[in-house]
């Protein structure tokens, strides 16, 4: 019910205020490598100190969900995720710039960013208590379940050699056991190198996979670049900013169904935009009649990936105000601006504090739309970027990386994995090995083990089999994930038998 203190909470000076700094603040550190929306929104915490509720929160809010989209530009034009939630649209994204398309892979992304993120807030404002009431049937068993459905798609993130994007997808899950396991009292993997004991850190491993290894690839061009030769990163951007309404409508059932995944692996506890960009993109490739354009350039990748990460963002608040669980960390850290400002989650921020909250999910709705206006603004000057000279470039991404992976953990070692995954990128992309399914594994990895050993205490003296097929929920899952490794087998061989089917109508005893 809308009331006269919703409106003013919603409508002064300093809420206006708050949501044009977070939405501008947030694009800018989401495009800078390293920085994200965890970041942005720890730093911008002490500032509200003195602001009211309503425009301390929306500014957060705005922020976390425009740090997501603003990751996806420079992934798009250098091949530099700014966040890991735009990994997934690194590899089409940047593959339509090599082709001249980088500005419109830009709308298409600014649209489906907008578009994510308004439906997720349409969720968190409708149907956000029956939806957080789902997350609390969820536990161990089932985490395991899901990050193992997760692991499923590496086979569509391997490219045309699916044997070695399982061997990337094994080296992830190797590189994820390192750390100290706290189970059996063990460091694993660490060489007695007391910095490995936490394990290693995503966001210096995926600015060296991406960022790193992009600047070697283009470093081996940079005698042609003073000859004055063209090259990938000079490629023009030429094309159309705005999607026209067809593209829209086409793309309509891929950019609901992206955020329909990406709300609800945002109310997911964990799991966070990452996963969702590519639990979504791997649906649009399942579901695309173009399969074969996925990770060579593919509209529909971009739609589905934007879509589902920042639909994440209103996901991870539904079970955050509702229940006090955040589905990510930016939501983790969202929750102690919740309790600075003396809000606490839980059915009071829907009745003792209605007016503050449904202004908040109001805000954050508003955020979105004014994201995806100040995107379309700026995107033709943001997307000269790309046309920048790699010598100029390249020393700033480095910059950007090294200054991005230290201030993560404000670490030097942190610095050196970017460094090492760096090189490692290299030698694979150099070997036609993908580096997404590294990047996947590293992600689930740890998900699955810990889901896996809390499963089993859980099950005590029974049988874990017995135990896993007597959640109803936990059978779902099974046979999702079972439908998701035979669904390629099957459409290969359906392909095959249609290949050998003649067309109807043809003259088989034509010689022509």
């Amino acid at each position: 019910m809308i009331t006269a203190e919703l409106l003013t909470n919603l409508f002064n000076i300093e809420t206006l205020i708050g949501l044009v700094v977070g939405v501008v603040g947030g694009m800018f550190i989401g495009a800078l490598p390293g920085l994200g929306a965890t970041m942005g929104i720890a730093l911008l915490i002490p500032i509200t100190f003195g602001m009211q509720p309503t425009a301390a929160l929306i500014m957060l809010t705005a922020l976390y969900t425009s740090a997501i989209y603003g990751g996806s530009i420079t992934a798009i034009l250098i091949h530099t995720p700014g966040t890991p939630a735009s990994a997934a649209t690194a590899m089409d994204g940047y593959a339509l710039t090599r082709q001249g398309r980088g500005l419109q892979a830009v709308g298409i992304s600014t649209f489906a960013s907008m578009t994510g993120g308004t439906l997720s807030a349409v969720a968190l404002l409708f149907i956000a208590p029956p939806l957080a009431r789902i997350s609390l049937m969820f536990n161990a068993p089932e985490y395991f379940l899901i990050a193992i459905f997760g692991l499923t798609i590496i086979g569509s993130l391997a490219g045309d050699n699916m044997l070695k994007g399982l061997i990337a997808g094994v080296a992830g899950l190797c590189i994820s056991l390192i750390g100290f396991d706290i189970t059996v009292g063990v460091a694993r993997f660490t060489y007695r190198i007391s910095e490995l004991e936490s394990g290693i850190q995503l966001v210096p491993a995926l600015i060296g996979l991406f960022s790193l290894s992009q600047v070697l690839i283009q470093a081996e061009n940079i005698e042609a670049i003073r000859r004055g030769e063209k090259t990938e990163i000079n490629a023009k951007l030429e094309g159309r900013l705005l999607p026209t309404l067809k593209e829209i409508i086409t793309a309509l059932p891929n950019l609901i169904r992206s955020s329909i995944i990406g709300i609800f692996v945002g109310i997911l506890p964990g799991a966070g935009g990452d996963i969702g960009g590519w639990l979504g993109y791997n649906e649009a490739k399942r579901w695309s009649k173009n399969k074969a354009l996925f990770g060579k350039g593919s509209p529909e990748a971009i739609w589905a990936s934007e879509a589902a990460n920042n639909a994440v963002t209103g996901g991870a608040i539904i079970p955050l105000v509702t229940l006090g669980i955040p589905g990510s960390s930016a939501a983790a850290v969202l929750l102690g601006g919740l309790m600075i400002q003396g809000l606490t989650p839980g059915h009071t921020m829907f009745s003792d504090n209605a007016n503050t909250t449904y202004a908040i999910i109001l805000g954050f709705m508003f955020a979105n739309i004014l994201m995806g206006i100040i995107g379309f603004l700026i995107a033709r000057r943001v997307a000269k970027v790309a046309n920048a000279p790699t010598g100029i470039l390249a020393p700033v991404i480095v910059v950007l990386s090294v200054v991005g992976a230290y201030a993560i953990n404000l670490s030097y070692f942190d610095a050196c994995v970017m460094a090492a995954f760096g090189l490692l990128g290299y030698f694979m992309r150099k070997t036609g090995f993908a580096t997404a399914p590294v990047v996947l594994a590293i992600i689930l990895g740890s998900m699955a083990e810990q889901g896996f050993k809390r499963a089993i205490l859980m099950a005590k003296d029974e049988n874990i089999l017995a135990y896993y097929f007597g959640r109803p929920i936990c059978v779902v899952l099974i046979l999702l994930i079972i439908l998701s490794l035979a669904a390629p087998l099957g459409l290969k061989a359906l392909e095959k038998k249609m290949s050998k089917t003649p067309v109807a109508g043809a003259d088989t005893d034509s010689d022509d």
